[in-house]
Formats: structure tokens, sequence, C-alpha cells
């Protein structure tokens, strides 16, 4: 079962980066319950001289003070949604099986190890592990640290352990959340004629929807693709009452060529004659990959980089002006699943590509 009691518990960073992965699954750390995690990793880099370490609510930083020429952020989020009924961490095969595991504790399992182990690296290293990820982004962890602690996250180059197969994936699309709210006249189902049904004008919503076409925009040598998708609607009032509000909730994953302020231009244009109230608008982020240092690092860990169509925090880097990619075991496809995965030879192959791209420069 999940651990629960911190002082019955350590951190074993001398264990292989695939067991740290499972000790760190089979600590329960939902959204707002990282405080045990957050203890214990503090903790196990307590004994690591070559690291300044410093806590910030249930995020944890630790670096490295080498006076190297460049400095790498290497950060992950240590929360995950909500369990269900898959933890403790199984294996099958060459598969560990639980929540967290792909998204993202197999990443951060290898950036602690690294952490502890690498007393010499070729660059200067903030190690970053933070709260709140897979909730709202007001109580995002890196966020509180880029407001409170901007000069922590200061660097050349930015990676996310975010899954993505052990490859690169670059950047990251945009998102913006809108309601589009429809109005009618309230009357007597019986008499419907006298009012006007809100609900069935969302029709008209959805076919704009159906009808779009999303673009596919190449960014920096990398294709995004974009997407716009209702995620929810809401309306009615009784079932004898013609409702007079109806609201079509819509989801705009957008390239990160598009600003927000663009993005939401975009939305008002498509949706035009149509009330429009943006709910939640977060910018997207451009791959960075003509930076030096990200050239490096794909050349390090080999293969060809992708584009990241969700959203990340590689946003908050690149806001920041830092050059940023992500870079993790774990197949995103079955992030949030009930059987989330990762592959073993993913663990070892980004502790490996890590490794040989922090030592040698």
């Amino acid at each position: 079962m999940p651990v629960t009691r911190p002082d019955s518990f350590a951190l074993d960073l001398s264990a292989s980066s695939v067991d740290l992965t499972r000790q760190l699954c089979n600590i329960e750390s939902v959204s707002g319950n990282e405080r045990l995690l957050a203890d214990l990793i503090e903790a196990s880099l307590a004994a690591a001289s070559h690291l300044e370490v410093i806590r910030n609510g249930d995020a944890v930083v630790a670096r490295t003070t080498l006076g190297r020429g460049k400095r790498v952020v290497i950060a992950g989020h240590i929360d995950t949604v909500p369990v269900n009924a898959n933890l403790p961490v199984r294996q099958e095969g060459s598969f560990l099986i639980g929540r967290g595991t792909a998204d993202m504790k197999g990443g951060v399992a290898v950036a602690l190890k690294l952490a502890a182990e690498l007393v010499d690296p070729a660059v200067d290293i903030t190690w970053i592990w933070y709260d709140n990820e897979e909730v709202a982004s007001d109580l995002n962890g890196l966020g509180r640290l880029a407001r409170s602690h901007p000069e922590l996250l200061f660097a050349d180059f930015a990676i996310l352990g975010e899954p993505t197969s052990a490859t690169v994936e670059g950047g990251c699309n945009g998102t913006a959340r809108v309601e589009i709210r429809l109005h009618g006249v309230r009357a007597h189902s019986a008499r419907s004629w006298v009012g006007h049904n809100a609900i069935h004008d969302a029709a008209e919503v959805l076919r704009i929807l159906s009808e779009y076409e999303p673009a596919q925009l190449e960014v920096d040598g990398l294709v995004y693709r974009e997407g716009l998708n209702a995620v929810a609607i809401s309306g009615g009032v009784a079932g004898n009452v013609i409702p007079d509000e109806a609201v079509v909730t819509v989801n705009y994953r957008f390239a990160p060529s598009r600003t927000g302020d663009a993005a939401i231009a975009h939305l008002r244009e498509v949706f035009a004659g149509f009330e429009l109230v943006v709910t939640d608008l977060a910018e997207g982020a451009r791959p960075g990959l003509d930076d030096p240092l990200a050239r490096q690092f794909l050349e390090a860990v080999g293969g060809e980089a992708s584009p990241k169509y969700g959203w990340t925090d590689v946003a908050r880097f690149s806001a920041l002006g830092i050059p940023a990619i992500n870079y993790g075991p774990g197949d995103p496809l079955t992030a949030h699943t009930d059987d989330e995965r990762v592959a073993i030879d993913e663990i070892i192959a980004c502790e490996r590509g890590l490794r040989t791209w922090l030592t040698t420069g």
C-alpha cells in the first residue's frame, strides 16, 4: 500500500532509477497531498554536499554552484491525478503500471538519482521538483517559484521531464478555454412559441465546430496540430420550461506561433455574433531547438525532435526567455488512465541520455 508515515520510510537513491520510480509511485501524492513526498525528497538530498537544497512550500530545489559557464534547469512535478485502484505499482513484462508511472514519476526518479550522483557535471544544474501541476494554474508550484523566487529558475536551458517516450518534444501548444453563452426567453414548454430556446441555439455553435478545420502550423521546423473542440454543454431549467440560457465550453489548442491574444482574436472571429467569455488562457512555447544547448542535447540523446501538442510547463520557462524542451520516460497517451504505465527501457534510456549530456557537455 502507499506509504503514509514520513518516519517509517526513506527514499533509496542508491537504487536503480527503475526501482526508485516504483518507490516514488507507491507514495501517494495526488495534487494537494504532496507534503510527504516533498519531505522525503528533501531529506534524501540532505547529505549531498555538492547541492544547495531549498524548500518552497511543497517544492524542492537543489542546485550546484560550481562556477560553470552554463546553467541548466531540470524540473518535474511530483503530484498526480487521483488514484483509482492503481497503486501499488505492479510490473507486467517490461512495464511498470500504476498511477504516476508515466506522468511523471519516472522522470522524477531519473532526476533524483542523477542529482545525488552527479557531483562534477559539465554545467551547473538546478534540479526542481514541484507541486500542484495537475490542477489550477494559479496553484502550480513552478509558477509560484517563478513569481516569488525567479532567480531560482534562471538558466541557459531547461528540460522538463514530462512523458515523451524518451524522445525530445519541443515547445508546446497554447491552450484557451472559452464559454459561448447563448440567451433565450423562458416559457412553459406547453406554450414554447412564446419563448426562445437557448439550447437550440447551441446547434449553430456545434455546426461551426464540426465544420472547422484545425490548422497545422510549422514553427521552427516542427509542425504543430491545432484543435478546437466543445468540451462541455450546460443549460436547462426544468423538464417543462423552455431554457433561457445555455453555455457551450470550447477548448482551443493553438500553435506556439500564435500569442494568446491572437488565439482569442481568432476565436472571436470564428464565433462572430456570439457572446464569448474567456475562462482560461495559457501561452504556448516555441521549440527553442535552434539554441546551441538544445542542439547539443538532441545530439547526445539521439533521434529527431517532435512537437509537444499538449500544454506543459516549458511555457513558463519560455516566458522567462529560457529555451526549454520536454524529455522523459512514459507514453503520454497512458497518462491519467487507469492502466498508466512506463516502459522500463525508457527510464533507463532517459537516465543514460541525461547522464551522458550532463557529464560531457
